[in-house]
């Protein structure tokens, strides 16, 4: 445990260091900028009210969740692996005491505390924002449990991601399969939507499940062992890869 932790530690230090992290905070600020300002204008000089004083919090979520929450995670997921692969920096983790079982669940960890970071960030400002456009927010509890439940579908595509990392031979190729994963899976729920509850994507936006007058728990169980079956499959194929690699 304290081999993983010491290897978690390390990654979080570099995922720190990068730029990307800068450029997707700023971003993420900005975009709920926006969306404040656009909010804002339509409801004092269009006279369209847009959102209620809780739904600007799950407005911004459920926009971010199919834009920038999944390209900022797909950038760290690339680098963390296509990149440090494609530049040999992998070398330095690898040789140490920390077997790849251990330097595959730190990595694993570090993208999921950048994931409930960036949910955190988001949840924290659009909550301020909306205290600032309507003067308070209804059931905050089911808003901060919706921003808790679009962690698991993020990290899931992050899993697809590490996977797809893992067996390309670089990071320009690994992004843009990735790229067109995401893409043929939201496709795909669009063409046939008999499938669509069998597809990781569809559920990004499953927290609504919670927002309305009847909760349907057994929906939202049924997709939780689907999103679970999902990440463990995906766990067991990155790390079969991430294992057979060669540095």
């Amino acid at each position: 445990m304290q081999i993983i932790k010491a290897v978690y530690i390390n990654e979080i230090f570099k995922i720190s260091k990068k730029k990307k992290i800068t450029s997707s905070l700023i971003f993420l600020l900005l975009s709920v900028i926006v969306a404040a300002i656009v909010v804002y204008s339509l409801n004092n000089f269009a006279g369209v009210s847009v959102t209620g004083s809780s739904e600007f919090s799950v407005m911004v979520l459920t926009i971010l969740s199919y834009s920038l929450f999944p390209l900022f995670t797909a950038f760290i997921c690339i680098d963390m692996f296509a990149g440090e692969f494609a530049d040999h920096t992998i070398k330095f983790t690898l040789t140490g005491p920390a077997s790849r079982l251990n330097v595959f669940l730190g990595k694993i960890l570090a993208i999921a505390t950048f994931i409930a970071s960036n949910l955190i960030v988001v949840a924290i400002f659009s909550f301020l924002f909306s205290l600032f456009l309507n003067g308070g927010i209804s059931n905050p509890l089911r808003i901060i449990i919706s921003y808790i439940m679009a962690f698991l579908p993020i990290f899931i595509f992050a899993l697809t991601v590490v996977l797809i990392s893992n067996f390309s031979r670089g990071t320009t190729s690994a992004f843009m399969f990735s790229i067109f994963v995401f893409l043929v899976f939201v496709g795909l729920s669009v063409a046939f939507p008999q499938i669509k509850s069998f597809l990781f994507t569809s559920s990004f936006d499953w927290y609504k499940l919670i927002l309305g007058s009847y909760i349907n728990v057994g929906k939202i169980f049924r997709i939780f062992l689907i999103l679970l079956g999902y990440g463990i499959m995906l766990f067991a194929a990155g790390y079969y890869l991430f294992e057979k690699k060669d540095i």
